[in-house]
């Protein structure tokens, strides 16, 4: 049985979100990441712009408004998200959250990879997804994983999301 609410009292939910992508055999494929072009790094295969750090996010929003995930709302059987932009998908998820009458009160995101090197851009990536996220509280980590598993071996990159959102209603 659920307890009954208190009127008034913010409900909070979480989820989480995880996106792995390889990176391309093609050289000329742009790396996008934190809602950045990272022009020295190759890209990821994806069927978007392939942002693990965006889409990660957008993961665990969904989750957390249990409104499915990245595949059942931008999907690859959607063509017109074809090359879509982490950015357009923050945003995009961003409405369907408030749709559910949530908003969202943090997010954070930890990107695993040997490159390319956040520290030096992790507050312009902060400010480009706050943006993209109308502004919400977004903090970025990152880390290696010492050699281990695809993204220690340099094959590719992933993120871990986790979101915190609440509605009063």
């Amino acid at each position: 049985m659920t307890p009954p609410m208190n009127e008034g009292v913010p409900r909070f939910r979480t989820g989480v979100g995880v996106d792995a992508h390889a990176f391309s055999v093609d050289h000329d494929r742009p790396m996008w990441l934190a809602g950045l072009l990272w022009p020295d790094e190759i890209g990821v295969e994806a069927h978007s712009d392939g942002d693990v750090a965006a889409h990660a996010i957008c993961d665990a929003l969904l989750s957390a408004a249990g409104l499915g995930d990245l595949g059942s709302n931008f999907g690859t059987a959607r063509p017109e998200y074809r090359h879509a932009s982490g950015s357009q998908l923050l945003a995009e998820t961003l409405q369907l959250v408030s749709d559910a009458n949530y908003m969202i009160a943090n997010v954070t995101v930890q990107i695993i990879g040997n490159h390319p090197k956040i520290g030096s851009r992790r507050s312009e990536a902060v400010a480009a997804i706050s943006e993209a996220l109308g502004g919400a509280d977004v903090s970025i980590s990152a880390t290696t994983t010492d050699g281990l598993g695809f993204t220690g071996e340099g094959l590719g990159i992933a993120a871990v999301a986790s979101a915190l959102i609440y509605s009063s209603f």
